[in-house]
């Protein structure tokens, strides 16, 4: 199944802000990207479900430290970005 990402202007902003002071993960972030289009289950992800306030997210890891939150649409193939960043910066 191809699946398409949905990059909102909001999303862009903020990823350019994340990119901006981090430009050493420039490539792990693309990487990321395109094995999130590719197959969003893939093991190296680590995508799960977030809980709380953030149910009906999800969050797939760019690195150890880094995250991308994530809004699955399963019936239309699409997913869209929610925000990236380091942990506290994502979930709080």
């Amino acid at each position: 199944m191809a699946w398409q990402l949905v990059f909102t202007e909001q999303y862009n902003r903020r990823a350019a802000r994340f990119l901006r002071p981090h430009p050493d993960t420039r490539g792990q972030y693309v990487k990321t990207l395109k094995l999130l289009e590719a197959n969003p289950h893939h093991p190296s992800l680590r995508l799960h479900a977030l809980k709380g306030r953030l149910s009906g997210l999800h969050s797939v890891s760019i690195n150890l430290s880094y995250r991308i939150t994530l809004e699955m649409m399963i019936t239309e193939s699409e997913i869209v970005l929610i925000n990236i960043g380091d942990h506290d910066a994502v979930y709080f």
